[in-house]
């Protein structure tokens, strides 16, 4: 029989998996429309050199939140899994 904290550890790892496979394919995702993004700023014509810079430090911004929101999650996922290691 399955002890609960066992029962727990696999729900947290199952979590944690899933989770990293979600931001996986979202960072996928941002990675090409900033691509796209940054292709069409460089070539538009019509848009001030201000508003590039803008929309250029947007795109980084969200990048750093983005990658803050990755570390956050992944150091309490870390805590939880110390907390269910065995201790021997």
């Amino acid at each position: 029989m399955m002890q609960p904290k066992d029962m727990l550890k696999q729900m947290i790892d199952f979590n944690k998996s899933a989770y990293e496979n979600a931001f996986k394919n979202m960072n996928m995702l941002q990675e090409q429309m900033e691509k796209v993004i940054n292709l069409y700023i460089d070539q538009a014509s019509g848009m001030s050199e201000e508003g590039k810079k803008a929309a250029k430090e947007w795109a980084s911004m969200y990048k750093k939140g983005y990658d803050d929101y990755k570390k956050l999650v992944d150091d309490n996922f870390k805590k939880m899994e110390a907390f269910f290691q065995d201790k021997k």
